[in-house]
């Protein structure tokens, strides 16, 4: 999904001030994680969106002896490094490159059958957003990319100054749930070719003139929408999720943790089918097919970081938690 990798979080949790010193991940909710993988049999725990490996270590930590962790990112970076640090630090956590999109079929390549844990942490990592050459920070001047994955094709720019001002502005509505996405576009088309991240931030800013205190960037919701498109988030998360329902070991968990209403939306639906066994129409008033769901949910609702969390680390603040066990092949 984390486009995936380290610490998730959606445009709005960008610090309004910079710290001087910048981790690559620092996990979220990871008491809560490590508490719900605790009960998994033994077996192997993926962590679909390594990032810095925060979520890793702390399950390993927790696990021990007699499971396997393994760990998926796209991002080069994020991979390179996690090799640097099973050298330096003796980790044993193996992290292979690739798109949780195509989770099915990176287990098959390590030789995966049915894991007993699949984590995915949604968003775009800490690293990312402070990394300026990525393009990813309204704050920061940078390059119009917000590739997760930097062989990919399709960069930031090319949408911003490609694509038609109607499909730009139904983008901007459809994945940042802007208001403002038609005064937006058009100010954008206005004012083609941009080429960094601080250059479309003014633009937007000229574009929604405000009427008392802002609470938060009015860029913030563009540059949601622009990555999400650019990395193709929501069907990762569709097929990605997907997947992991198919392959879990029965008594197997899979935790994810969301960062807005899109992605936290379509995680609530995947794990409602999953766990309603009733195949029956919709309308009927009784079921009759008898079905049994493979599946229980195991958060009522979703699960937020404490007030203590949240002020220690405030990119927290959105983080959403769902959970569910496999109960039948």
């Amino acid at each position: 999904m984390p486009a995936p990798g380290g610490l998730a979080m959606t445009q709005d949790q960008e610090p309004e001030h910079q710290e001087e010193e910048k981790e690559y991940h620092r996990p979220v909710l990871a008491g809560t994680v490590k508490e719900l993988m605790a009960e998994v049999p033994v077996g192997v725990v993926v962590d679909a969106t390594f990032g810095g490996g925060g979520h890793a270590r702390e399950l390993a930590d927790r696990l021990g002896r007699g499971y396997r962790i393994l760990g998926i990112d796209r991002d080069p970076e994020a991979v390179a490094r996690a090799a640097e640090v099973r050298r330096t630090e003796a980790m044993d956590i193996e992290v292979r490159s690739g798109n949780f999109a195509h989770l099915g079929e990176i287990l098959a390549e390590a030789g995966v059958r049915a894991p007993v844990g699949v984590l995915f942490d949604f968003g775009v990592s800490s690293h990312h957003l402070d990394e300026p050459a990525r393009g990813f920070s309204y704050r920061l001047e940078g390059p119009l990319d917000m590739r997760m994955d930097p062989s990919t094709p399709v960069t930031a720019a090319d949408l911003v100054n490609g694509l038609p001002e109607p499909d730009l502005a139904s983008l901007l509505r459809r994945l940042g749930e802007e208001p403002a996405a038609g005064r937006i576009a058009k100010a954008i088309v206005a004012k083609r070719p941009l080429r960094t991240t601080t250059e479309l931030a003014a633009v937007i800013e000229a574009a929604t003139p405000r009427s008392g205190p802002r609470r938060r960037h009015p860029a913030r919701r563009t540059f949601q929408a622009l990555r999400m498109a650019v990395n193709a988030e929501l069907d990762a998360i569709s097929s990605g999720v997907g997947q992991a329902l198919e392959l879990l070991a029965v008594n197997g968990r899979c935790i994810t943790i969301a960062y807005h209403s899109l992605e936290d939306r379509l995680v609530k639906k995947l794990f409602r089918e999953a766990s309603n066994g009733c195949v029956c129409p919709p309308d009927m008033p009784v079921c009759g097919c008898g079905a049994e769901a493979h599946y229980r949910l195991l958060t009522r609702g979703v699960i937020r970081p404490q007030a203590d969390e949240v002020a220690d680390n405030p990119r927290s603040r959105s983080a959403r938690l769902r959970a569910v066990e496999r109960v039948a092949a």
